[in-house]
């Protein structure tokens, strides 16, 4: 037997979720053959077959998370395979049950494929009560699910309503957040960029692009690298924006290639291709890997200023709010002025607060220039 295992899907793409099987044990299959639809943290992946050959079994259900190197499916063989079948994963052809008093799960893996902690009538109890046992966190020595832990879940589950696990894109933010908030020493600047200059049909987005590229060239050590635990940074050649989309599906962060050479028109076509894989959820894995630095521009939804969250290994995020009318005073005068709310958060384990501040004063110059593009 050969077991074909899940591929790598991209730097940093450790797990996927399945979406959907398009085989089934049994079937005969042809190399380039699409064998399972899995959705990652950043994208839909389809994962073909790498040979031809028939099904022996398929591993892992719809909904089913696994991880980079764990089997998908067994190929039928006369070659003799010593291959381990790796994790915890229900095979979608008929297993043997386990009789077993209890696994312990293993730390850093999601619950759902870890093996439960608890013994057959703490099983039973919540079968009785219509748990998903895979939903409840023990409370016991070693996470060991108790009695109350079950009666617990099913309490909240009847009052209201059951709970809903966190997959894709969510899950991934999830876990992206926690580890920026646990690591990364942020401070968040915020001012305003007064836009009276601007003529009409200006976009803000390039506006924004073309201001970001500013601000690294007046401090590069912005658009860099951290390594906290070698304690070495990488300043970096090119400028390589993360662009925040919001779908319904999640935040996804498709990244815009060397943003200082190219022209605003081809800007506009990376911008709408990006946005448009992102709503699809079909953007390459390669479009979502190795940001310099973030741009999230929720201002075109609601809200003025934020504490944008930092992505490890990036120093630097910059958001831009909704923009609005303002009585300022302009050459000694009050004018009513369009007015846009920046708000850069920085990583100060590397960056230092006049680093930030000559960042952002470069960036509210290009912003306030007449010009959409270098002067």
């Amino acid at each position: 037997m050969k077991f074909f295992k899940l591929p790598d899907l991209g730097e940093g793409l450790q797990e996927a979720e399945i979406i959907e099987w398009n085989v089934s044990a049994g079937d005969t299959v042809n190399i380039d053959q699409l064998l399972v639809t899995v959705e990652t943290a950043k994208a839909v992946v389809e994962i073909p077959s790498p040979q031809a050959g028939v099904i022996a079994a398929t591993f892992g259900q719809s909904g089913d998370i696994v991880h980079l190197g764990e089997p998908l499916l067994e190929f039928v063989s006369d070659e003799a395979d010593n291959a381990t079948v790796v994790g915890e994963l229900q095979t979608a052809s008929p297993q043997p049950d386990v009789d077993e008093h209890f696994i312990i799960g293993s730390p850093g893996i999601p619950r759902r494929q870890q093996a439960i902690r608890a013994t057959p009538a703490i099983r039973a109890l919540a079968e009785r009560l219509k748990v998903d046992i895979s939903k409840v966190s023990g409370s016991g020595q070693q996470g060991l699910i108790k009695t109350e832990d079950v009666e617990r879940v099913a309490r909240l589950d009847s009052e209201k309503g059951p709970s809903t696990p966190l997959k894709g894109v969510r899950r991934f933010m999830s876990r992206t957040m926690s580890q920026s908030h646990a690591q990364v020493v942020a401070v968040t600047i915020n001012d305003d960029a007064q836009l009276g200059n601007w003529g009409k049909g200006e976009d803000p987005s390039l506006r924004l692009l073309h201001a970001i590229v500013a601000g690294c060239q007046a401090e590069p050590l912005l658009n860099s690298w951290f390594d906290a635990e070698a304690m070495t940074y990488r300043s970096l050649a090119t400028i390589d924006i993360g662009m925040a989309v919001d779908t319904p599906g999640g935040l996804f962060v498709p990244v815009l290639r060397d943003v200082a050479k190219r022209s605003d028109e081809d800007l506009r076509s990376g911008l709408e291709r990006l946005k448009k894989d992102a709503l699809k959820r079909r953007i390459p894995a390669s479009e979502m890997q190795k940001p310099t630095i973030t741009l999230s521009n929720f201002g075109t939804i609601a809200g003025r200023y934020a504490n944008p969250v930092i992505v490890l290994p990036t120093v630097a995020i910059l958001a831009a709010g909704v923009i609005r009318d303002e009585v300022c005073v302009v050459k000694g005068k009050p004018k009513v002025v369009a007015v846009m709310p920046l708000s850069l958060s920085f990583d100060h384990r590397l960056i230092t607060g006049g680093e930030a501040a000559r960042f952002i004063a470069a960036l509210k110059i290009s912003l306030e220039s007449r010009t959409s593009g270098p002067e």
